[in-house]
């Protein structure tokens, strides 16, 4: 299973934040599936690649710790594909949301840490 995550810290808010980021994840052919206030999943569309290369982004927002406007995300993109090349499907989708995130003009990016 190829998995990759990144952390962001955004100063955006509170009220854009869940529909900035579906959004964004539309606009990287994604269709969200899962949605509560601390917790997103979504679904790479098909029709692109085949089923068991179909990404699957999880976001967990911590507002916590931060300030009232600070958002912190935890993204994990993965799929079932086995990685067994650095440049596999997972790991193109998982840069393409990335720089999505890091291009937004939604909210301003203070961290991102990608691993």
């Amino acid at each position: 299973m190829a998995r990759y995550t990144s952390l962001f810290t955004v100063v955006v808010s509170l009220d854009r934040l869940r529909q900035v980021l579906i959004d964004l994840l539309e606009s990287c052919n994604f269709r969200v599936i899962y949605n509560t206030e601390d917790y997103l999943v979504a679904r790479e569309i098909p029709g692109g690649v085949t089923y068991s290369k179909l990404v699957t982004v999880e976001v967990l927002i911590d507002r916590l710790h931060l300030s009232d406007s600070e958002v912190r995300m935890n993204f994990v993109v993965k799929n079932e594909e086995l990685p067994l090349k650095t440049d596999n499907h997972c790991r193109q989708v998982f840069n393409c949301v990335n720089q999505a995130i890091v291009d937004s003009r939604q909210w301003h990016l203070i961290e991102c840490v990608a691993s």
